[in-house]
């Protein structure tokens, strides 16, 4: 919803962490003489990957960090919203007062705690998908947010599926480190950056779908709809037959 009303959707999340150890993958070695990886290694510290992610161009920006506290995590997420919305165009439609606050105020609706919006409040430009953390919602970070027209919406406990970020951080997890030995952090930070760098050369827009939703809709058309409610059957009912349809296949049958 938030593309099509003209807002800018995008996703933040960090991933990790990632240590340093031999990673399964697939290596370039002759038929029948598998790579071998030592048993052995040295825990040398772990890496993570901080995200934002725009499912609607498939860009992604990201920072490799050996730890992400708030001091870490807040400074970059500023910056790089700072960023983004610089480069977004300026809303064509400048709403009344009134009409503004029943826009953010529409993205609340059905929460059990509702946010305390400020008295004034700029248009709306940007959509933050992130989780629950703590540091998330921070009143420092949040104020922040609103001032400068973002909307920080939550992912519930046990959904993050329903944050892209999480599948942008599998693929760029998987080119970086699959088939290899990082034996230290700064390793990790450089092959995950040079992994996004490589993405954004040619990103894949993200959308809702895939092999989940064609089974969904599959599973959905294979139900039977019953008459008087929105009830369905997962096999159709046989249906009795009254004396008339009775009579009447006797007589096709006699004829």
């Amino acid at each position: 919803m938030g593309e099509a009303l003209g807002l800018s959707v995008w996703n933040g999340d960090q991933a990790g962490p990632f240590q340093t150890l031999p990673y399964p993958g697939s290596s370039w070695e002759p038929e029948g003489h598998p790579q071998h990886r030592s048993h052995e290694y040295i825990r040398n510290g772990t890496a993570k990957l901080l995200t934002l992610f725009h499912p609607a161009d498939g860009q992604v920006r990201v920072k490799g960090v050996t730890s992400c506290p708030n001091s870490v995590l807040h400074p970059w997420l500023k910056q790089e919203l700072t960023d983004i919305l610089a480069s977004l165009p300026q809303p064509s439609l400048v709403l009344e007062p009134e009409a503004n606050r029943a826009l953010w105020e529409m993205w609340f609706e059905g929460l059990s705690v509702r946010p305390t919006l400020p008295a004034e409040l700029p248009p709306l430009r940007m959509l933050l998908i992130v989780d629950n953390l703590k540091g998330h919602k921070s009143p420092d970070l949040v104020q922040w947010l609103f001032e400068h027209g973002i909307i920080p919406l939550y992912t519930p406990l046990g959904g993050s599926w329903l944050n892209m970020a999480e599948s942008i951080q599998r693929i760029l997890k998987r080119r970086a480190l699959d088939g290899q030995h990082p034996t230290t952090p700064v390793d990790i930070i450089n092959w995950l950056q040079a992994a996004a760098r490589g993405w954004n050369r040619d990103p894949t827009p993200f959308e809702w779908g895939g092999k989940r939703a064609a089974r969904r809709t599959r599973t959905r058309q294979r139900r039977h709809a019953l008459g008087g409610s929105g009830a369905c059957t997962r096999r159709p009912i046989r249906r009795r037959k009254t004396i008339v349809e009775k009579w009447q296949s006797t007589c096709q049958m006699t004829h």
